[in-house]
């Protein structure tokens, strides 16, 4: 696979049409929807292991629902580079956000299961079951589960047809007083590396088909009420009002202008909004919004916030409205490690690729899997930068040139020198 050589995008070829084949399987016919758990979840597990088998692996559902799969290296039982990303979906979704990574990672044990070729450590592959926190309002459970940080207090939390996240375990054919068992231990693990779509527009932009993740940014989540006083649309004059709304609307201003002046990465959204008592002739008196700050450093986004809840807070003084702010999210960054970084930008560059790097504004798996392994991500320019939507999609090409530059990692990786794990606070042996 030499950077001159003429492919054939047959990588790519049985990439898309596995994402085709796994895309046909949703809780709706006309809509691609499979939530952590359902049947069609299950449906979709099977066929991955099956996938797995195909390719040289030994494979098995772990204990929250994870497809697991392991090619054996040169020696058997040793450590592995673990590669993954999600095979469940949010409502409606498009058929590439988490698949990709999965299939992909497959199609290039395939690849070397083909060729004989076995190398100095494992290879895993990891589907995790739950990334996108659809059914149960809690996001990454697969990892989570995986890296040992799973809130068992989530297990009593029901769905929206009340059923419980233990009582879906059973159903599915697990022991959720087991989920513990799916937790690795950092030994077993050279490094975590994800392939998944862009979610965004700039590699479009760039007119690259790859690019290097340098961190996966944290988040901030608050719910806010603004509480003034309802009234009379015709009688009360606009100095004497004390109008929920108008505070809310001056508020997502503020924020939506902060974010706009910041040049490094800081992003804000407020996605719902609902004023009370909602009627054409009243003035609002209430009102609830939330707010969503990321940004590719913790420190940025702490800060950020911090100057936004001071500035809701002077707004609503000035308005006499009463300000009830309230966190409800926090994830911290994961940066993607530096010697990763290097091994993914070189593996481009082989490909006759330029090289560029980028921070991911979405949440990803990496951000559980930090906790027990070093995390490099790839990402793959997608269409318009669409997703989370039906319209979302990668060409053939791209995705052939995810899985060449993913199959160049794997085959030429190096895993950190030991002693270099020595300056890593975060390893623990």
């Amino acid at each position: 696979m030499g950077a001159g050589t003429v492919h054939d995008a047959s990588l790519g070829k049985e990439i898309v049409r596995r994402v085709n084949e796994l895309a046909a399987i949703s809780e709706e016919p006309d809509k691609l929807t499979r939530v952590y758990l359902s049947k069609e979840l299950r449906t979709a597990a099977d066929l991955i292991l099956g996938w797995m088998r195909d390719a040289g692996m030994s494979a098995h559902l772990d204990a929250i629902g994870n497809v697991c799969g392991r090619y054996e290296g040169e020696r058997q039982g040793a450590p592995c580079l673990m590669l993954g990303s999600h095979y469940d979906t949010v409502r409606d979704a498009g058929k590439w956000d988490g698949p990709l990574g999965v299939i992909t990672a497959i199609a290039c044990v395939a690849d070397l299961n083909r060729r004989g070729k076995r190398l100095p450590f494992a290879i895993e592959i990891i589907g995790f079951a739950d990334e996108e926190g659809v059914r149960f309002a809690s996001t990454l459970l697969g990892s989570r589960a995986v890296a040992g940080t799973f809130d068992e207090s989530v297990l009593n939390t029901r769905d929206r047809d009340g059923v419980s996240m233990r009582d879906a375990l059973v159903q599915f054919g697990l022991d959720p007083d087991h989920v513990g068992a799916a937790a690795r231990a950092r030994r077993e693990l050279l490094a975590y590396l994800e392939l998944h779509i862009e979610q965004g527009p700039v590699l479009e932009a760039q007119n690259l088909p790859v690019g290097v993740v340098t961190a996966i940014a944290g988040a901030t989540r608050l719910a806010a009420q603004l509480t003034g006083m309802a009234g009379h649309a015709g009688t009360v004059p606009m100095a004497l009002r004390r109008d929920a709304l108008a505070g809310a609307a001056e508020c997502i201003g503020a924020i939506e202008q902060f974010c706009r002046t910041d040049v490094d990465g800081l992003v804000g959204t407020v996605g719902y909004i609902q004023a009370r008592p909602g009627a054409t002739n009243v003035i609002p008196g209430e009102v609830s919004f939330t707010i969503d700050m990321r940004a590719p450093t913790d420190m940025h986004r702490k800060r950020a916030v911090a100057d936004v809840v001071r500035q809701i807070e002077a707004i609503a003084k000035r308005r006499q409205l009463a300000l009830q702010l309230d966190v409800t999210h926090e994830n911290r960054t994961a940066p993607c490690a530096p010697w990763l970084k290097q091994q993914i930008a070189q593996a481009i560059a082989a490909e006759g690729l330029s090289v560029y790097e980028l921070p991911s504004g979405a949440g990803h798996d990496g951000m559980a899997m930090i906790d027990i392994a070093d995390v490099g991500m790839i990402f793959v320019r997608c269409r318009g930068g669409i997703s989370h939507h039906p319209d979302e999609h990668v060409e053939l090409a791209d995705a052939d040139a995810g899985a060449r530059v993913l199959l160049r990692v794997i085959e030429n990786f190096r895993p950190r020198a030991a002693e270099a794990s020595v300056t890593n606070p975060q390893v623990t042996g």
